[in-house]
C-alpha cells in the first residue's frame, strides 16, 4: 500500500476536482482513495490478508497527477535524432529513410528502452509506439519494443505499422523496405496474438496502424480497417500532418485525407490519428461525429514546419485529443511533460490567448490520452478504481517557487522534477531517477546503435 498526503492534488476527474492539501492512497495496482487533507486512517488500512506494509510518500510542496499518456510516437527514431535539420515532413523521410533501412532488433531495443526511460522521467506511465519500418532479415523489431516498455515498467500500446507503397508504385517510401501488402497484415495479425491483452488493467495493448495515405495503398487501409475491427483492437494512422498530404490525397484520390479515410472506413470510436493539423471545418465535424480521436504533437509539427492543430476547434466538436511527442527524430527533447506547455503555447498562438488553460493542457496530456487509447476507465485520472498510475511532480525549488497555482506551475513552468512516479502501483520513477533500468547502461546502449546506424547509413 502506498499513502501520498501533503502536497496539492489535481485530480483532473469529471467534475475536476482539486485539492490544496490532498491525499491519494493506492492498494495493489488500484486507487483506493483520493481526496482532502490526510488520509482518514481506515483508508490506509490494508484488508485482511494483504501485504501489511504501508509506505507513506510526504509530497508537500508537489503537486499530484495522474500518469500522462503519449499517444503518438516512433521509438526507434531515438537513434537517428539530429538528421535533415532544415527539412519539412517529405524531404525529411526522404533523407532518413535510407537510415532506417539499416534498423534491427538490437538498434530498435536500444532505441526504445532509452525512448520510454526518457518519457518516464518526464511523467508518462503510458506510451504508444508507431513502428512501422521492417526491413527484411533484421530480427523481431516489434518484440523487441514489447520487451523494452517490460524492462523500463510503463504502460505500452504498440501499434504494428507497415508500409506497402513503394516510389516505384507513386509513393514516397524507397521500395526495398516496404512490405507486401498480405505479409503486412500477416504479420499485424501475428503482433496481435503475441502480445494483445484485452484484460483490464493490462500493461500491452496492440493497435493496427499502415503509416500514412503517401505509402500505404487503398487495399492495406481497408483491409486493416477489417483486421482490427475483427480482432477488437485499436486503429491509427498519419492524418491531415501536411499540406504535401494534402496535395498528394487531392492528386490520387481526387479527396482530401480525411475524406480519404473516411471511403475506406478509417474513422470511428476505435481510431485515433496523428497530427489532423490540416483540417477544414468540415473533416472537424465529422470527425466529431464519428467520435475519431487526435494525437496533437506540437513540438514535432513546429519542428518540420507542418503547421499548428485547431485543438481548440477539436476540443469544442467533442473530439478526444490527447499529446504525442512524436518520433524522436522529429521531436529530439523526447519529453512528454514539456508538451503541456507547448500544446498551450500552439493553441494561443493560432487562436489567441484563450484557446486553451493549464487545466485544458493537463487533461489533453491525461484524460485526453487515455480516450484517444479507448481507456479513459482506467487511467489518465485519480479516481478510486482506477489504475495507480500516478505522477508526483515536485514544485519546491527555484523554477516554480512563487506560482502560487501548482497547476499553473507544472504548466507554464520549467519542466519539473518527479518526485515520484507510480505505474499500477509500482515505483518507477523517484527523486528524478528511473528505478528500473539502468541509465548510464541505456545511454551507453543508445550510443554505440546511433554511432553503429549512421556509419552504415554514411555513403
Amino acid at each position: 500500500m502506498i499513502v501520498i498526503s501533503g502536497g496539492a492534488v489535481a485530480t483532473v476527474d469529471p467534475a475536476a476536482r482539486e485539492f490544496a492539501t490532498g491525499h491519494v492512497v493506492v492498494d495493489g495496482d488500484l486507487i483506493t482513495a483520493v481526496g482532502p487533507d490526510e488520509a482518514p486512517p481506515s483508508s490506509t488500512v490494508p484488508p485482511p490478508g494483504a501485504d501489511r506494509r504501508v509506505r507513506r510518500v510526504d509530497a508537500t510542496g508537489c503537486l499530484v497527477t495522474p500518469g500522462l499518456v503519449n499517444t503518438h510516437h516512433h521509438l526507434y527514431q531515438w537513434a537517428s535524432r539530429g538528421y535533415a535539420q532544415q527539412e519539412g515532413l517529405f524531404g525529411w523521410l526522404t533523407t532518413l529513410y535510407p537510415v532506417w533501412a539499416g534498423i534491427d532488433e538490437e538498434v530498435v531495443g536500444a532505441a526504445t528502452t532509452a525512448g520510454l526511460a526518457w518519457l518516464a522521467l518526464s511523467g508518462c506511465t503510458t506510451s504508444t509506439d508507431h513502428h512501422y519500418v521492417f526491413p527484411r532479415g533484421t530480427g523481431d523489431l516489434f518484440g523487441a519494443t514489447v520487451a523494452a516498455a517490460a524492462e523500463v515498467g510503463v504502460r505500452f500500446h504498440p501499434a504494428r505499422g507497415a508500409i506497402d507503397l513503394g516510389a516505384s508504385a507513386g509513393g514516397l517510401p524507397p521500395d526495398d523496405i516496404v512490405e507486401s501488402t498480405d505479409g503486412a497484415l500477416a504479420a499485424t495479425q501475428e503482433a496481435i496474438d503475441r502480445y494483445h491483452d484485452p484484460a483490464p488493467g493490462a500493461m500491452v495493448r496492440v493497435a493496427v496502424a499502415p503509416c500514412s495515405p503517401f505509402s500505404i495503398t487503398p487495399t492495406l487501409m481497408r483491409e486493416s480497417v477489417a483486421l482490427a475491427r475483427a480482432a477488437g483492437v485499436r486503429l491509427h494512422t498519419h492524418l491531415a500532418e501536411t499540406l504535401d498530404e494534402s496535395d498528394y490525397c487531392q492528386e490520387h484520390h481526387g479527396c482530401d485525407p480525411v475524406e480519404y479515410a473516411d471511403r475506406l472506413g478509417f474513422l470511428g470510436a476505435d481510431v485515433w490519428l496523428a497530427h489532423g493539423v490540416h483540417l477544414s471545418p468540415g473533416d472537424v465535424r465529422r470527425l466529431g461525429a464519428t467520435r475519431t480521436g487526435v494525437a496533437h504533437c506540437p513540438s514535432s509539427n513546429a519542428r518540420l514546419g507542418a503547421g499548428i492543430a485547431p485543438v481548440r476547434a477539436l476540443l469544442d466538436a467533442g473530439i478526444p485529443v490527447g499529446l504525442g511527442v512524436d518520433g524522436a527524430a522529429s521531436q529530439e527533447a523526447g519529453q512528454l511533460g514539456a508538451e503541456l506547455r507547448q500544446a498551450l503555447y500552439a493553441a494561443r498562438l493560432r487562436d489567441g490567448a484563450a484557446a486553451l488553460t493549464a487545466r485544458d493542457s493537463l487533461a489533453l496530456g491525461t484524460i485526453g490520452g487515455a480516450r484517444c487509447l479507448g481507456r479513459e476507465t482506467e487511467i489518465g485520472s485519480l479516481e478510486p478504481g482506477k489504475r495507480a498510475d500516478i505522477a508526483v511532480w515536485r514544485l519546491s525549488g527555484i523554477g516554480h517557487a512563487g506560482i502560487a497555482d501548482p497547476v499553473a506551475a507544472l504548466v507554464f513552468g520549467p519542466p519539473a522534477t518527479l518526485e515520484l512516479l507510480v505505474v499500477g502501483g509500482r515505483p518507477v520513477v523517484e527523486r528524478g531517477r528511473l528505478l528500473t533500468a539502468d541509465e548510464t547502461n541505456i545511454a551507453r546502449r543508445l550510443t554505440t546503435a546511433s554511432r553503429r546506424l549512421a556509419r552504415e547509413a554514411a555513403p
